[in-house]
């Protein structure tokens, strides 16, 4: 974003806080509040949904679950998996034919 138009959206965040009537330490204790409530989640969705863990399972988290998705799927501090075999990486930039129908295409293996 450039400069002005950050400039033009500072000041329209201002004019409408002044509007409801939003100080700036209101703004921070909500930003405050969310951080701590983020730190304390346990499970969050790829939209920012989170839980605790505490209470009843959310809403969001039982349809995920009941579509198959496992719980550990949203831990926030789960493990990352381990590669058991690294690939070699392979440079593209040379192959005549990627980006085509070409480079998709299954040999055949039909003389066998």
């Amino acid at each position: 974003m450039d400069e002005r138009k950050r400039d033009s959206m500072v000041a329209y965040l201002r004019r409408r806080m002044s509007e409801v009537g939003i100080e700036i330490d209101d703004l921070a204790a909500a930003i405050a509040e969310d951080q701590i409530r983020q730190k304390t989640a346990r499970y969050r969705s790829a939209t920012g949904e989170i839980w605790s863990g505490d209470g009843e399972m959310p809403q969001w988290l039982k349809q995920a679950i009941s579509a198959g998705q496992s719980l550990e799927h949203f831990a926030v501090d789960r493990a990352k998996p381990m590669m058991t075999e690294t690939r070699p990486k392979v440079d593209w930039s040379q192959d005549p034919f990627a980006g085509s129908r070409l480079a998709a295409a299954q040999p055949s293996h039909r003389g066998l």
